[in-house]
């Protein structure tokens, strides 16, 4: 089943001042992940899988309208 980071953190019933220490990064930075400003390196994905057991082909790291939001460089969506 796919989850969104915030899902997989409330999963495991973790807020995500919980969460940020238990993956090792700031708050802010756990917050960015959440709301898709910023993105997880491998090293933090991998602790993510890793420490929550979910598998990386489970978790969303994108926004669901994602491919509708991205600058095609001129090109048009179909």
């Amino acid at each position: 089943m796919k989850v969104t980071l915030k899902a997989l953190r409330a999963n495991l019933g973790l807020t995500q001042p919980e969460m940020a220490k238990f993956i090792g990064v700031s708050e802010a930075t756990w917050y960015n992940y959440e709301n898709y400003k910023t993105f997880p390196d491998v090293l933090v994905i991998e602790r993510i899988t890793k420490k929550t057991g979910a598998n990386y082909n489970d978790i969303i790291f994108l926004p669901t309208d994602y491919d509708s939001t991205v600058n095609l460089k001129g090109k048009q969506p179909n």
